[in-house]
């Protein structure tokens, strides 16, 4: 029994050493300025709407979004998303039926709840949920994460 403990003990100290010393990444970090230089950078790239792109990896996206109007229907069939208001307000229409309109313009959703939403409010929208913002109160900003 006395070798039996011992040995456990000898194990656990090599496997505690082991992950002692294999070093994990750091951290991402990004500076303000970059994230602004990059939604400056794109702004032209769409209509009413710019992308500062902070990290976008195998399992996750986080972008900074500027809105000025509102825009079409969406859903992520893979993806979890949190927007997290930075600037402005807006309507933010989620869950319902995804319609799209007969003269191909843009997708609208039916049976959804509208939310006011403004600057520190969090909304997560689950993979699969059609999200709209319907209306844009001069800009809207927010922190998207997709994961």
């Amino acid at each position: 029994m006395k070798k039996k403990v011992i040995l456990g003990s000898i194990l656990f100290s090599i496997c505690t050493l082991a992950i002692a010393q294999t070093a994990l990444p750091p951290a991402f970090y990004i500076k303000a300025d970059d994230i602004d230089s990059a939604l400056q950078k794109s702004a032209g790239e769409r209509v009413n709407m710019a992308v500062g792109t902070i990290n976008n990896g195998d399992d996750y996206r986080i972008n900074l979004i500027r809105r000025t109007a509102a825009a079409g229907a969406i859903v992520h069939e893979v993806g979890t998303e949190l927007h997290f208001i930075t600037e402005g307000a807006g309507t933010l229409l989620t869950g319902g039926i995804i319609v799209r309109a007969a003269d191909g313009g843009r997708a609208n959703i039916e049976q959804g709840l509208a939310r006011r939403v403004t600057v520190g409010d969090a909304i997560l929208i689950p993979e699969g949920t059609p999200h709209q913002y319907t209306a844009v109160e001069g800009a809207i900003s927010y922190l998207e994460v997709r994961f």
